[in-house]
């Protein structure tokens, strides 16, 4: 984790040098997840959670835009079989680092209009696993991958010093493979919506 705060702070010193002006600010709000499996035996459940942390921007219509969040999610992933009819909850907390580039389509003084695509880089820093019912499941945290690499689109709207955003998260490695019992091929995909603040930032259209 200290690595990545590093990562974080270098790239971000790198590009306000490079890019000059430079947007700081904070966001908050509601992701949805499922974990997809490749098991017509294994069902999973739609999931909400939550994410914080904060943001930055450097460039002017173009712009490079990292990011450093907090995300707990989780999922509920079942047997359907008679003889074994296990259900587990996994919740997982992680930090999620996004280094995304964007594109101001509408850029006035007082609203933008923007899209972004980029990267992700999540590392799980919290799981648990918890049995619902009598039948023990076969996931432990130790079957729980320390690290998933993403891809992340989306737009959003800046009004003034507040900024909304809609994004989903692409997973493209399992989140948990080749358990007990199973082969699983199991990803965690995202639905992400978020409120920001900017706190520091140039807003004149230039």
């Amino acid at each position: 984790m200290k690595k990545t705060i590093l990562l974080f702070i270098a790239i971000f010193l790198f590009t306000g040098f490079s890019f000059g002006q430079m947007t700081l600010g904070f966001r908050l709000g509601y992701n949805g997840n499922k974990l997809t499996t490749n098991l017509d035996s294994i069902t999973s459940q739609f999931k909400s959670g939550f994410h914080l942390g904060v943001f930055s921007r450097f460039g002017k219509r173009i712009y490079f835009a990292p990011e450093l969040l907090y995300t707990f999610s989780g999922s509920s992933l079942s047997s359907s079989s008679p003889d074994s009819a296990w259900k587990q909850n996994i919740r997982i907390g992680s930090l999620d680092v996004p280094l995304l580039f964007g594109l101001n389509i509408i850029r006035s003084q007082m609203i933008k209009w923007r899209v972004e695509a980029g990267p992700v880089m999540s590392f799980v820093l919290n799981k648990k696993i918890e049995d619902v019912n009598s039948f023990t499941g076969p996931i432990t945290t130790a079957d729980i991958n320390s690290a998933q690499w993403m891809v992340m689109l989306g737009t959003g709207l800046d009004l003034w010093f507040v900024t909304l955003d809609v994004r989903y998260e692409y997973a493209f490695n399992s989140l948990i493979s080749d358990i007990k019992d199973y082969s699983f091929d199991t990803k965690n995909n995202f639905v992400v919506v978020s409120l920001g603040f900017k706190f520091l930032g140039n807003q004149k259209n230039k």
